[in-house]
């Protein structure tokens, strides 16, 4: 049981200190590929970004808009509204149905 112990906490020291190694070397090639980079360029590009992505969201908005469901519904409502058969009591006209 001890060996166990002892070869698995090895295994697991060993493993961490390869990822450690492995994500070193990771945010080094980070650093050399962002070493020469202009920020101005960067914060125009993001404005562009943020421009183009609200002038898309506006299209897709007014396309969804053009096709609505709610708008048939509506019309389908007033459709059945008008061809509703009335109903006469009293000398009063009434509605049937719900």
């Amino acid at each position: 049981m001890h060996q166990f112990l002892l070869y698995s906490s090895l295994f697991i020291a060993l493993s961490a200190f390869f990822l450690c190694l492995y994500a070193c070397a990771r945010v080094g090639n980070f650093i050399k590929s962002t070493d020469g980079l202009d920020w101005s360029a960067i914060a125009n590009i993001t404005g562009d970004l943020a421009t183009l992505k609200k002038t898309i969201q506006t299209l897709n908005n007014r396309m969804n808009g053009m096709h609505s469901p709610k708008v048939q519904e509506q019309e389908l409502v007033m459709q059945l509204l008008k061809n509703q058969p009335k109903q006469h009591v009293n000398g009063e006209m009434k509605n049937v149905g719900g």
